[in-house]
């Protein structure tokens, strides 16, 4: 009897594995669309200037050069710096992030927390409102004297009130039972948080942890405002001002006969500032199954 159901259902279970063959489609299509604009950067990056212009983007080099790379990294230590600034910025800046947004994050998911509401509404309100952007310079460069120092590219992103919003409804879905069976036998708050709460919660801080990475490392507007020295420039602001001054130098008078790789040397940037990032994906990929959800239900 058992058999017969089996070869009876059998069919049921497997069309729907031969039904799925358009999403497979369509998500290839994604991908390449996707993935095709990278492999165009990284071919410009190494085509000459002039080809570029006469042929256009294409996925492989028309003229093959590295004269791109050979003028950004001319003086290689500006750009060793900013990559070492930029990474210090992002790992720290995300480490304390999550840690400081997680906890926010859990007081507000708890019902018997007395300020829930009136946190949870402080929290939101930033959300919408904010005092300008003149107020802000004012305090963080004359109030706080922050100008010109490492911390103020970690400060202003340690707490993100979206980010907080999305952990607070993912703790929420953790049972109170849960939490009720581990006081009972003695665990305090922070124990439950960091031996129960945290590693329930992989998928969404993982997720978080990526966008946080994500924001510090393509931070380009906090280094405009408050840093003035060069050698605490990232590397996108530094990328920023290479961009820019290599456009202004092709435009003066006084490169009369000097052949710039503008184009190349954008795309070289570029592909230099993509690299490390990319590996982040790959680093936690495998938690955005579940990471994609947060928020979604409650």
């Amino acid at each position: 009897m058992a058999q017969l159901l089996a070869r009876q259902s059998a069919p049921f279970y497997g069309a729907p594995r031969q039904r799925n063959w358009p999403i497979h489609l369509v998500l290839s299509l994604i991908t390449v669309a996707c993935v095709v604009p990278l492999i165009l950067v990284v071919s410009a990056s190494f085509t000459d200037e002039k080809a570029l212009v006469n042929n256009g983007y294409g996925l492989l080099p028309s003229q093959f050069s590295t004269a791109a790379y050979d003028y950004l990294f001319r003086d290689p230590r500006p750009i060793f710096t900013a990559y070492g600034i930029t990474i210090f910025v992002t790992v720290v800046g995300t480490a304390f992030g999550l840690l400081i947004m997680s906890m926010l994050a859990y007081v507000l998911s708890r019902k018997d927390f007395k300020l829930r509401k009136p946190l949870s509404f402080y929290v939101f309100f930033t959300m919408l409102f904010n005092g300008g952007l003149v107020p802000w310079y004012i305090v963080v460069s004359q109030v706080l004297h922050l100008k010109n120092t490492i911390s103020v590219l970690i400060l202003p992103y340690l707490v993100v009130p979206w980010f907080v919003l999305l952990l607070r409804t993912y703790f929420a879905q953790i049972p109170d039972d849960l939490l009720d069976a581990a006081r009972i036998d003695g665990a305090g708050e922070w124990r439950i948080f960091f031996r129960i709460v945290i590693p329930l919660s992989t998928p969404a801080l993982a997720t978080v942890g990526l966008f946080c990475a994500l924001m510090y490392w393509n931070d380009w507007w906090l280094p405009l405002l408050f840093i003035d020295d060069k050698r605490l420039a990232p590397l996108q602001y530094l990328l920023y001002t290479v961009s820019t001054n290599i456009s202004a130098l092709a435009n003066s008078p006084y490169s009369a006969g000097m052949a710039l790789p503008i184009a190349p040397v954008r795309m070289a940037m570029a592909v230099i500032a993509i690299g490390p990032i990319a590996l982040a994906y790959v680093l936690v990929q495998r938690f955005f199954v579940r990471g994609i959800t947060v928020g979604a239900l409650k």
